[in-house]
């Protein structure tokens, strides 16, 4: 096999070699930086949800408090501004969406359904788990989701879901007996679900890996090539003039011009062929006189 051939093989292994590693490690990294981004954004919605939360309770609830006397207005509601104003963002945002899932919820809508229940039972399971996230697979692609517990901690929450007879006439009028009472006080009763789509940051980081790659692939060929030209202009074609050389002493041909190379390692190998040839030379005039 020849030594152009070996070096290509072993370049190959090398290039294969550091390929698959910086493919594996490029791409975990790339999927964790999208992953923190889509977690960043469904933070910030969450943050957003807590925000119009505290200014529904804060401010909203008390200017209707006459007013809810004779007519229950929903608005009045924190969970009901938070999931109205976060629902807005569906029209254009289809994938992004805002649920308070409850097991036992006033307004149906808000009811847990499926991998919901499982959130929910995983904060009641464990009180002080104080946020979860995940991943689950939806028509679209795979959404990232984040969830933080809803706990009743203010006793003014009780006037209206300790029992159907403490509640206010309006809301039941409006939502009837049947849901939404018997919450307790500390109760973990749902769970706040911020859903993110994984799909455009996995798109993006997916292009990031190929151009890398890609372009890894052709430092590795230009790398390559150069040192395919490097092996051939300084060991390759001198090994062979020295060898043709060689032969052509070896078959009698004291006639042979001499081989000129440099200082490097080529050269003392030349240098140490033109003092055996001499040797030769010299050998053969005495066996001669």
């Amino acid at each position: 096999m020849k030594l152009l051939v070996k070096f290509n093989l072993l370049f190959l292994l090398v290039m294969l070699l550091g390929l698959g590693v910086s493919s594996v490690i490029t791409r975990n990294l790339l999927q964790e930086n999208a992953k923190d981004e889509v977690l960043k954004q469904a933070t910030l919605l969450m943050e957003k949800a807590l925000a119009v939360r505290g200014y529904t309770s804060g401010q909203i609830t008390k200017l209707l408090q006459t007013q809810l006397k004779y007519e229950f207005l929903p608005q009045s509601v924190p969970s009901y501004s938070a999931t109205e104003v976060l629902g807005a963002l569906r029209s254009k945002y289809p994938d992004f969406s805002y649920k308070e899932a409850t097991l036992n919820p006033t307004n149906p809508r808000d009811r847990a359904v499926g991998w919901e229940v499982d959130v929910v039972n995983q904060f009641r399971n464990d009180p002080n788990l104080g946020e979860a996230t995940g991943l689950r697979d939806t028509p679209t692609g795979q959404s990232l989701w984040i969830a933080r517990p809803l706990r009743i901690s203010n006793p003014a929450c009780l006037q209206c879901h300790s029992s159907v007879e403490a509640a206010p006439k309006t809301l039941v009028d409006r939502y009837g007996p049947a849901n939404g009472f018997g919450w307790q006080m500390n109760e973990i009763i749902g769970a706040q679900v911020v859903s993110v789509p994984m799909s455009v940051p996995v798109a993006r980081a997916d292009r990031s890996f190929k151009v890398f790659m890609g372009a890894q692939i052709g430092v590795f060929v230009a790398l390559g090539i150069v040192l395919n030209l490097m092996v051939w202009l300084l060991i390759v074609r001198p090994v062979l003039k020295l060898a043709a050389l060689a032969d052509r002493v070896s078959q009698g041909d004291m006639e042979a011009p001499e081989f000129k190379a440099g200082n490097d390692e080529i050269g003392v190998l030349a240098q140490s062929f033109s003092r055996m040839r001499n040797s030769v030379v010299q050998a053969m005039k005495m066996l001669e006189s």
